[in-house]
């Protein structure tokens, strides 16, 4: 997919990253998103945004079709729009992610996500930690991947 741009996102693409986030969520999971449309809306636009390192993938026609948010050490979010999997998108942003974060990455994913879990394992993550989902808002089960570097092993 070379004629997807990946840029840095930009305040307003907020509601296009949400819809991207919205669609895939329900697209992926069977349970309910913790908190409302409205509310996860105004999370990414007034927090996410403003606090982490966030990258989108844009369309040849302009609409965005993928997100991805970076803490210091966390891939926090990584989301590609319903129709637009398999096609290298998330690749690329991992790719991405792993060029600005050398020293190494971790992530969350909700057990249930095989997809996900396929994904990250292909892309060089380890599994190294699993909860029962008590500590996040979604209450559901949940898996730590981390990936080092080569040379950081």
């Amino acid at each position: 997919m070379d004629d997807v741009e990946i840029r840095p996102a930009r305040e307003d693409d907020a509601p296009g990253i949400a819809d991207v986030y919205l669609a895939s969520f329900a697209a992926t999971y069977e349970f309910p998103r913790a908190h409302a449309d409205a509310d996860t809306r105004r999370w990414i636009a007034e927090v996410l945004l403003a606090s982490r390192e966030v990258w989108v993938a844009v369309a040849p026609e302009g609409s965005l079709v993928a997100m991805m948010a970076l803490t210091d050490e966390m891939v926090d979010q990584l989301y590609v729009a319903p129709g637009w999997t398999a096609r290298g998108i998330g690749s690329r942003l991992i790719g991405l992610a792993k060029s600005r974060r050398p020293n190494g990455l971790d992530l969350y994913t909700f057990e249930v996500n095989r997809g996900a879990r396929r994904f990250y394992e292909r892309h060089g993550f380890v599994e190294v930690a699993s909860s029962n989902g008590s500590q996040n808002e979604e209450r559901q089960p949940d898996v730590r991947y981390a990936w080092r570097p080569a040379a950081l092993r």
